[in-house]
């Protein structure tokens, strides 16, 4: 967990744009409120994959969300009972039911019914958010701390000279 932590702090403090990082963090609430070995994980791997969104803060926050996402389960439970329940919807469940590839999404558990929709609803909000954050961030407390006689001296030793120099030279 705190390998996790320092990967997404590496990311923060890196030149990564704001935007990739926070789109990881949407997709990672869609990942981490979706059930593991499902179509939906397997869709946002894809755009993840294709699109330039960052995969350490993609996987670093849906760990974190799946576990808010216990927490949540009961709310999940009713509020995807509800949606399962409108009954002008109940053709379409029956249809998608039917179709070969879409009851892999187990849309039809309101608990997975529930998280997905609030995703969904949630990631753009938690993509601004994300952003702002970001930005404040780099902003204000990147800054103060790159100011400090503590960062100034480590900064002048050779040993941090040196893993910038393997940095660059190996990831």
């Amino acid at each position: 967990m705190l390998k996790q932590i320092f990967a997404l702090l590496k990311v923060l403090n890196s030149d990564t744009g704001e935007n990739q990082i926070a789109a990881g963090i949407a997709c990672g609430l869609i990942l981490g409120f979706a059930p593991a070995l499902s179509l939906q994980t397997l869709l946002v791997f894809v755009l993840i994959f294709f699109l330039r969104i960052q995969m350490g803060a993609a996987f670093t926050s849906a760990f974190f969300f799946a576990l808010i996402a216990y927490i949540f389960d009961p709310l999940f439970d009713s509020f995807g009972g509800v949606i399962l329940e409108i009954s002008a919807l109940k053709g379409l469940y029956t249809t998608l039911y039917n179709l070969p590839i879409i009851p892999f999404t187990k849309f039809y558990n309101s608990v997975v019914m529930g998280a997905g929709v609030a995703s969904i609803l949630l990631s753009p909000f938690v993509y601004v958010l994300a952003k702002i954050l970001i930005k404040k961030y780099r902003t204000g407390v990147l800054a103060r701390f790159e100011n400090t006689k503590f960062w100034k001296a480590v900064k002048a030793t050779k040993f941090y000279k040196w893993y910038v120099k393997y940095d660059e030279l190996y990831g």
